[in-house]
């Protein structure tokens, strides 16, 4: 199977609590390498952007100030299957309800911080890569 690359966040509950390095191990053993990467403070209007799927459900504006509140790690990873790979090795959103081994049972504090978001499509993870990164910062 040919290489894809897919779009993950670690979010500001993890990067507060210095697990960066312990959640893309997880990555990595299992296959996936980050091919670019940076630690930034997401402005409101980005993450506002970013989200704005979402902008219609309950959770939109706490979602927002959630993202806001500290720095995050933006990064593109690369592998066979990377989207669906990803998502495995995520976990369920719901910390409580992912299986053991993956970042959110083993990181996650609660469904709203659960330390890391990762693209759902191709698609979206050719957006979601844009979004944040130029074609000449991605060095796979």
């Amino acid at each position: 199977m040919p290489k894809q690359r897919t779009f993950s966040i670690i979010k500001p509950d993890a990067t507060a609590r210095s697990i960066t390095g312990k959640i893309n191990s997880k990555f990595e053993e299992q296959g996936l390498r980050v091919v670019a990467q940076k630690r930034l403070r997401m402005s409101r209007l980005q993450a506002r952007e970013f989200y704005i799927i979402h902008k219609d459900r309950p959770f939109y504006e706490e979602l927002v100030e959630y993202m806001v509140s500290g720095p995050v790690v933006v990064q593109v990873l690369e592998g066979e299957n990377a989207v669906a790979k990803n998502r495995e090795i995520m976990g369920a959103t719901d910390p409580a309800k992912a299986d053991a081994g993956t970042i959110r049972r083993e990181f996650g504090e609660n469904i709203e911080r659960n330390s890391v978001h990762g693209s759902d499509s191709p698609e979206n993870a050719e957006a979601e890569i844009r979004f944040f990164f130029s074609g000449t910062e991605i060095v796979g």
